[in-house]
């Protein structure tokens, strides 16, 4: 339990750098370009909500689940929280605009129940964003060498099987996102160095 507590302020002292704010931005910035029209967000794997909160302060009704209590303590009072499982959503169908998975899908045990989850809340003609980690990416393989990073627990590596397996439910484009060398952010979709690999769907008709 100690080292949870431990692991726990060591993530939300990184979170409040430089650096890991201009990453928040960048990826904010691509959020609300896409989710432009919609109003009812709900953020898979949100942590302490500091993406999300930038989307309620644009407007966007954002509810954010997470299996950590203790994380979503330190989300700000705009964001509604929920404490489940990816897999279990417990949400009524159709029940969201569009539904985000920002770097969390490849840390979900069972991903693949998560996406149909994620389908079966969503209304029709709903979107999808999955910001993947990009293994391939320089950013990528440097985390790795931390013995303290997240990207350690990563779970589900190959973001193409991930990307076919969104595409049975969504209709789906992909493209790499957010060059980082060293702690310089710069626009690139060159897979050696963009740090996220992007699925952006819309819900395709159940019954077409």
């Amino acid at each position: 339990m100690k080292d949870d507590s431990s692991e726990m302020q060591r993530y939300r002292k990184s979170c409040d750098t430089e650096f890991w704010q201009n990453v928040f931005r960048a990826e904010s910035d691509y959020l609300l370009r896409y989710l432009k029209g919609c109003q009812i967000v709900l953020s898979v794997g949100c942590g302490p909500a500091i993406i999300e909160a930038t989307l309620s302060k644009h407007g966007f009704r954002v509810t954010g689940l997470d299996v950590t209590p203790e994380v979503l303590g330190c989300a700000p009072d705009g964001v509604r929280t929920v404490v489940a499982r990816a897999e279990d959503m417990p949400f009524p169908p159709a029940s969201f605009d569009a539904v985000i998975f920002v770097a969390s899908l490849q840390f979900i045990e069972d991903w693949r129940k998560a996406v149909a989850q994620a389908a079966r809340v969503l209304r029709h003609g709903g979107r999808l964003i999955v910001m993947l980690l990009n293994p391939a990416s320089a950013f990528f393989q440097e985390q790795l060498r931390d013995p303290h990073s997240y990207v350690r627990k990563i779970r589900h590596l190959d973001v193409k099987e991930i990307a076919e397996a969104i595409s049975k439910q969504f209709d789906v484009q992909t493209e790499y996102f957010l060059g980082i060398n060293g702690t310089t952010l710069f626009e690139s979709q060159d897979p050696a160095s963009a740090a996220l690999y992007v699925i952006k769907g819309v819900r395709k008709d159940p019954g077409a």
